[in-house]
């Protein structure tokens, strides 16, 4: 049965969240902080995130594959903040509309970690991790098919779910909720 109570307690965090001490921080959250400059790193539901420049996203990336031992890069996704009136601020981080998300696992040190970037709506761009980490190369593919932010660097950045004539980006919150008809590649009707 799940404790009730500790998931609300996880649920139940103050508005803005603050930099710890750099001895409350996890040892990766340490030395990415102390490593990148800016870098704020802070806890959500459990997990260590760190919000990282943006001109630092990729070698962010190489810095856990090569001297953190993490050997996978789950995810990454892209979140459109556009209509968000609850978005929380992190003490130490200028919130732009658009954030890149990637996930990370350390299989040999059983660690999880997630870096945020920011991505500013005017200039929707973010260094490609596909060099680093090949396996996120459809996930790059989706997030730039599906919300417009542009990864430099990528091998093939091309549509991947919409039609290659596809004009705009159907996850941005630019409109309304069923205001535009998708129809995705490969779809009969």
């Amino acid at each position: 049965m799940v404790d009730e109570t500790l998931r609300e307690a996880i649920h139940e965090q103050p508005e803005t969240a603050g930099q710890p001490a750099p001895d409350q921080l996890d040892p990766v959250s340490a030395v990415l902080v102390e490593r990148f400059p800016g870098a704020v790193a802070h806890q959500e539901h459990g997990q260590w995130v760190v919000d990282v420049a943006r001109g630092d996203w990729r070698t962010a990336a190489g810095f856990l594959r090569d001297e953190q031992r993490f050997t996978q890069c789950v995810d990454v996704t892209v979140v459109d903040h556009l209509l968000d009136r609850e978005r929380r601020a992190t003490t130490g981080v200028a919130l732009e509309r658009f954030e890149v998300v990637a996930n990370y696992l350390s299989h040999p040190r059983n660690l999880r970690i997630r870096l945020i970037g920011q991505v500013p709506a005017d200039d929707p761009t973010v260094a490609s991790i596909t060099e680093v980490y090949p396996g996120v190369d459809f996930a790059e593919r989706e997030a730039y098919d599906l919300f417009g932010v542009r990864f430099e660097g990528h091998h093939d950045l091309t549509r991947i779910l919409m039609p290659d004539d596809w004009v705009g980006y159907p996850l941005r919150k630019d409109d309304p909720p069923a205001a535009v008809p998708v129809t995705f590649k490969e779809n009969p009707t």
